[in-house]
């Protein structure tokens, strides 16, 4: 199961940058809090299905190619997610197709996805796939930035007093 991995990017990521930013005294660009936030709902997912099996190896392995490519580390998360949003599109079809029994919501995913107490694991799929599929372009769209030199996420932005206003 892909979530039993899925958690690591986010946190080998943001702790990565995290290390560069102290070391050269400079701002992150926003990356740190975004990727760390993935890290958390990746976890949430992986508590909500009860983990299956252990990872291994897989930090020290992803901790290795995104010290050598960021940018392909965050293509590699994208696919990973996509496949993700697939697995969940089926798992979704099971259930409609009575092969699955659309059990009631565990009460950690009615919690963190402030579902209906009535929800059930069709509820929750739905939910999870939706995380996926913002996982999944996050991480393209962090791999085309790194390409393009452009990883200040406020780079984009105006500054109104207070107030961001993305450029379009």
């Amino acid at each position: 199961m892909l979530e039993v991995v899925a958690a690591v990017p986010g946190m080998v990521d943001g702790l990565i940058r995290h290390i560069k930013s102290l070391q050269g005294m400079r701002h992150d660009g926003g990356w740190i809090g975004h990727l760390l936030r993935e890290a958390e709902n990746e976890r949430m997912h992986l508590m909500t299905w009860m983990e299956i099996s252990k990872p291994t190896g897989f930090f020290a392995v992803f901790s290795l190619l995104y010290m050598v490519s960021p940018r392909t580390a965050h293509r590699v998360v994208g696919y990973l997610e996509e496949e993700a949003v697939t697995s969940y599109t089926h798992f979704i079809g099971e259930i409609d197709a009575g092969r699955i029994e659309n059990v009631k919501a565990p009460e950690i995913a009615v919690a963190y996805w402030n579902l209906d107490p009535e929800s059930t694991l069709r509820d929750v799929v739905l939910a999870v796939r939706a995380d996926e599929a913002l996982h999944r372009d996050t991480n393209h769209h962090f791999s085309d930035r790194i390409r393009a030199k452009r990883e200040s996420l406020f780079e984009d932005m105006d500054t109104d007093g207070n107030k961001p206003h993305i450029k379009y």
